[in-house]
């Protein structure tokens, strides 16, 4: 982000992964939550393919793969080993193509260099079979930033996404009411103009009490 006035999101990579998928390796990188934003202050106040585990395309739509910290798999979605499934699968890079759903909990990006050549460049945008889900509102992660997630002051004009129930490193300070198009769109009780992207760019942010002596949360 570069000043207040940049509208988009800063994909963070998290993990390089190799994958071994029958005998062609696939290069996967794991796109997810730590993104910042430009803020500035308010004044005034292809459908889905069947889940065989082993279609015609790596990941496609509707597949699911494992989890790990070193390698996710494509796998049959009603396997032991399962672990998310692909809600959305695109051609190209994240930065470029189509936004994932907005509850998406992480992103795979595939076919990355020394790829084998029958796997294009693509990403496949997530969400965990079982919860926790890091995408959901509030939770505090994922690859985008929705209504109903909670920011803290990371830098002056640059805000990042934390748990709104104040379970991370961070106090949440804003919750993100909803998304417009322009900053009239924002509600009267907007204090935080967030630059998220998208069709809807403007994200409207109203200021959170801290908790006070009963502890409570936002």
């Amino acid at each position: 982000m570069r000043g207040s006035g940049a509208v988009g999101r800063v994909w963070r990579t998290v993990l390089s992964s190799v994958v071994l998928l029958v005998v062609a390796v696939v290069a996967l990188t794991v796109l997810g939550g730590g993104r910042d934003h430009a803020a500035a202050p308010a004044r005034g106040a292809r459908p889905a393919a069947a889940a065989t585990g082993h279609g015609a395309v790596f990941l496609a739509a509707g597949e699911c793969s494992s989890f790990g910290t070193t390698r996710f798999t494509e796998v049959p979605c009603a396997g032991e080993r399962a672990a998310a499934r692909v809600v959305a699968r695109y051609d190209g890079s994240p930065g470029r193509g189509p936004r994932c759903p907005p509850t998406t909990d992480f992103v795979l990006r595939v076919g990355l260099p020394g790829s084998p050549a029958a796997i294009p460049e693509g990403y496949a945008c997530m969400r965990g079979l079982e919860p926790p889900h890091p995408g959901d509102p509030g939770a505090g992660g994922g690859p985008r930033t929705i209504p109903g997630d909670c920011l803290y002051d990371l830098a002056p004009g640059r805000v990042r996404e934390t748990p709104c129930d104040g379970s991370g490193p961070h106090e949440p300070r804003y919750r993100l009411l909803k998304a417009v198009r322009k900053r009239t769109g924002c509600p009267a009780s907007t204090a935080l103009y967030v630059a998220l992207g998208g069709a809807e760019p403007v994200g409207c942010a109203r200021r959170i009490r801290p908790a006070g002596p009963s502890g409570g949360r936002p």
